[in-house]
């Protein structure tokens, strides 16, 4: 019997069981993917947690995995046994071997290895839609990434700099300024040390800048809005911090007629011609060598506990991928 990660009840890292599971076969539209890589993520918590809540109880955490097909579920096409496919929409990738519509699969091109795309399905596309999609990034655009040596900071701020952006970020530790230092960030603010949105307008010579990009939420909810210029738009696409709780639109005029937006890769991902021409992106400017993704550990599948106390700890930097 394959082994998997079952969570029983809501609650801390320990509440993650690692237990034989029935196999399964794969309905309509559906593939089965024997698991070689398994990417970790912040939503992964929040739903252990029980602050997102599962279809039912008990569930498999994980969004986000790369391995090869084993089984192909009636009125597939595009996929067959044998090829090796990322995704990053699952439910249930924590885990050997997952059953996953095929519509939110892609293909993983020759040069990419496996724990490079289980690495960087969620935490790519979700630079993707960012750069491309929710601000558009230009050449001499200057941006603010917050948690710039987190997982998708440290792809993303490479991303930006290859687009032409001049990247400000900002980093919890000396180390992880440098981590983001060598991944595009031209300048570095300590955000525990430094006031954010004073250095932000010290760097922009008072303009400020156009977009945000915000995973971290309550904690740097003001410094986000105060070091956006006119008309800016602040991205905040996570809560690593906690949830922003009752945003005050009024905010928003005094400061320049911001916008806020609160986007989601599953909203992108869901129509499959944007999901393809996001994956060509990522997949594109990873083989170029203009973006490397950041493996900095793997772990076996049966340290899930252990994975998660880290990354609730913000104690990691870059992608952790498990084994199974």
């Amino acid at each position: 019997m394959p082994k998997a990660i079952r969570v029983h009840e809501y609650g801390g890292p320990e509440v993650m069981a690692y237990e034989d599971v029935e196999r399964r076969e794969p309905g309509p539209g559906q593939i089965r993917v024997k698991l070689t890589a398994i990417g970790v993520n912040f939503i992964d918590i929040y739903f252990r947690s029980g602050a997102y809540k599962a279809a039912q109880l008990p569930f498999t955490p994980g969004k986000e995995g790369a391995g090869t097909v084993d089984a192909v579920g009636e009125g597939v096409t595009g996929f067959k046994v044998g090829d090796r496919v990322a995704t990053a929409s699952a439910e249930g990738s924590y885990a050997e071997e997952m059953i996953v519509p095929a519509a939110g699969c892609v293909q993983i091109p020759e040069g990419v290895d496996d724990a490079t795309a289980a690495a960087m399905m969620l935490k790519g596309l979700t630079a993707e839609y960012l750069l491309h999609r929710t601000y558009r990034v230009k050449a001499g655009d200057t941006i603010l990434f917050h948690a710039a040596a987190g997982g998708v900071g440290l792809i993303a701020c490479q991303w930006a700099k290859h687009l032409g952006a001049t990247v400000i970020g900002t980093a919890g530790s000396a180390e992880k300024a440098e981590l983001a230092r060598q991944h595009g960030c031209d300048h570095v603010i300590l955000y525990r040390e430094e006031d954010v949105a004073k250095r932000v307008r010290e760097i922009t010579g008072g303009k400020g800048v156009p977009v945000v990009y915000d995973g971290v939420g309550q904690a740097t909810l003001m410094g986000s809005l105060d070091s956006l210029a006119p008309l800016g738009l602040l991205a905040s696409f996570g809560s690593a911090s906690g949830a922003i709780q009752g945003l005050d639109l009024g905010l928003l005029a005094p400061r320049g007629s911001l916008y806020v937006t609160r986007p989601t890769l599953f909203t992108f991902a869901s129509q499959r011609p944007v999901l393809e021409e996001m994956a060509r992106n990522l997949f594109g400017v990873v083989a170029s060598g203009a973006v490397k993704i950041p493996v900095h550990a793997k772990r076996p599948l049966a340290e899930a506990q252990g994975v998660h106390r880290d990354l609730a700890g913000r104690e990691t930097t870059g992608a952790t991928v498990m084994l199974p």
